[in-house]
C-alpha cells in the first residue's frame, strides 16, 4: 500500500473571494483533516492562464481515499466549495516527493 494523492485545482468566483477564503479557514481544511486527509500544499496563482488553486491532499493508500471520495461528508464539503469556485478539477495519483500536476 503506497499513499495516493489527490490534486484538486479551481479558479475563485467572481465576487465571492472573501466567502471562499471563510469556507476555506472554517470548513473546507477542518473537513479535510475530520476525512482523515492531509493537505500538503496549496498553490495559489495570481497570473497566468492557469487554475488559481491547486491543493493537494494525501490519504494512506488509494482504498481509503476512494472510501472518502464516495462519503457522504466529502459529497456534502464539494457540493459546498462548488458554491464559490468555477472550473473544478480532481485526479488521483501516485504520491511522490515532487511537484504533480
Amino acid at each position: 500500500m503506497s499513499m495516493v494523492k489527490l490534486i484538486m485545482s479551481w479558479n475563485i468566483r467572481p465576487g465571492k473571494e472573501q466567502q471562499y477564503f471563510e469556507f476555506v479557514v472554517q470548513e473546507l481544511a477542518p473537513g479535510l483533516t475530520r476525512l482523515g486527509l492531509q493537505t500538503v500544499e496549496v498553490l495559489y496563482t495570481i497570473y497566468g492562464d492557469v487554475p488559481q488553486i491547486v491543493t493537494y491532499v494525501v490519504a494512506k493508500d488509494l482504498d481509503t481515499l476512494q472510501a472518502i471520495l464516495r462519503s457522504s461528508e466529502w459529497h456534502a464539503l464539494q457540493e459546498r466549495l462548488l458554491e464559490f469556485v468555477t472550473d473544478y478539477r480532481q485526479k488521483i495519483v501516485r504520491a511522490s516527493g515532487r511537484l504533480q500536476f
